[in-house]
């Protein structure tokens, strides 16, 4: 999460143990407990509920169920690059920019896609 978030931010989550140190950590953590609240997952963490659903739909049809665990990281870095352009104002450019960064990233082989050391690339 220290990769990823700004210290200072608010953090709000499911009532998950793992994340009982983020105060420590510098964050404000909101824990929203489904268990015994009476709520649903929807209306305790809406956001959430609707992107975990987006991801279950897109990887079901996009994928029609061919989903292998060893591409999981890979399959999630596409749907996060689609889910924040989503509203973008230049859509036609997606294309352009995925085969600028396509040129831009050097090759991967197969071996280094499994693994999950993810950078590992080719020389020469």
């Amino acid at each position: 999460m220290q990769e990823a978030i700004v210290p200072g931010a608010t953090v709000i989550t499911d009532g998950w143990e793992g994340y009982e140190g983020l105060n420590a950590l510098g964050y404000l953590h909101r824990a929203r407990v489904i268990s015994g609240s009476g709520k649903t997952a929807s209306i305790l963490l809406p956001r959430v509920h609707r992107v975990a659903s987006l991801l279950k739909r897109w990887l079901l049809g996009t994928h029609r169920g061919a989903v292998s665990r060893e591409h999981l990281d890979y399959y999630l870095d596409e749907f996060t690059f689609r889910f924040n352009r989503r509203k973008s104002r230049s859509r036609a450019n997606l294309f352009y920019r995925l085969v600028q960064q396509a040129v831009a990233t050097p090759p991967v082989r197969y071996e280094g896609l499994v693994r999950r050391d993810r950078c590992q690339t080719t020389t020469g």
